[in-house]
């Protein structure tokens, strides 16, 4: 099993209640899309299974390990395989696209490469391939501040392509694109996993990108599982559900949402 959460629960510093006792299997190369309203606790997910977040309660694993029961060098070690997608990525704005991507592998080189990777770059083949695959390459050498959100976020999964981790976890890594794009980005991502038996879990506002191009759906309310589902069985009233008192984001709009109360931790 490549990612498993067992009673696991996050509160914030703030004290809002993210994950409320989940518990959730992932196995090897699946390829999994969380659904659910803002505030459902999507992000705080991913950092969990990220370890960017450790859980008050519960137990995690991933890759084989107890992330939490390692040394912080092993720890760090175990990261360096997993690959995580930001929403809006922490790219600085002088920064070239091609330091960008290439610091895919900072957590796999040592530190003599990894700074000479800062005054030059080595490995422009690897970076323009990677970009390539996300219609990129022209941005090669352009700094991160003359690109557009939707093209920063494919700079973003350019670079985790690059890094070649085992399980891939993206935050909203298609928001700021225009549909067609986002299609085509998520079809490159999911390609990808498929041809490297790569674990691929993404967090998506847009339900029917969810439903298109991922076979098992997990819906997210108030950080609780409400179903984990094969695409083809969530249905309108499922969503309906897991949307209630919201605005479902994907057309067609499911009919009028039912009033549903979902206890909190």
């Amino acid at each position: 099993m490549t990612l498993h959460l067992t009673g696991a629960s996050l509160t914030h510093s703030n004290g809002v209640h993210a994950l409320c006792d989940v518990d959730l299997r992932i196995g090897a190369g699946e390829q999994v899309a969380i659904i659910g309203p803002s505030g459902a606790g999507k992000s705080s997910l991913l950092n969990v299974l990220a370890t960017a977040l450790r859980p008050d309660r519960g137990e995690l694993q991933v890759l084989g390990h107890q992330p939490w029961r390692l040394s912080a060098h092993q720890r760090q070690r175990l990261r360096a395989r997993i690959g995580l997608v930001h929403q809006s990525p922490p790219l600085p704005p002088r920064q070239r696209v091609i330091t960008a991507v290439l610091a895919g592998k900072l957590g796999q080189w040592g530190l003599g490469r990894s700074l000479l990777n800062l005054l030059h770059p080595v490995d422009v083949p690897g970076a323009r391939a990677a970009l390539a695959r996300l219609d990129l390459s022209d941005k090669l050498f352009a700094q991160c501040q003359q690109l557009s959100g939707g093209q920063l976020q494919r700079v973003g999964i350019a670079r985790v392509l690059y890094q070649a981790p085992q399980v891939l976890l993206a935050d909203e890594p298609v928001s700021a694109m225009d549909p067609v794009l986002a299609g085509h980005t998520l079809s490159v991502l999911c390609r990808h996993a498929r041809e490297h038996n790569v674990t691929l879990v993404a967090s998506l506002h847009a339900v029917e990108l969810a439903l298109t191009h991922f076979p098992r759906i997990i819906g997210l309310r108030d950080g609780r599982i409400l179903f984990d589902l094969p695409a083809a069985d969530v249905d309108h009233e499922r969503l309906d559900t897991l949307y209630a008192n919201e605005q479902l984001q994907s057309p067609p709009a499911p009919p009028a949402p039912l009033s549903v109360q979902i206890p909190r931790c």
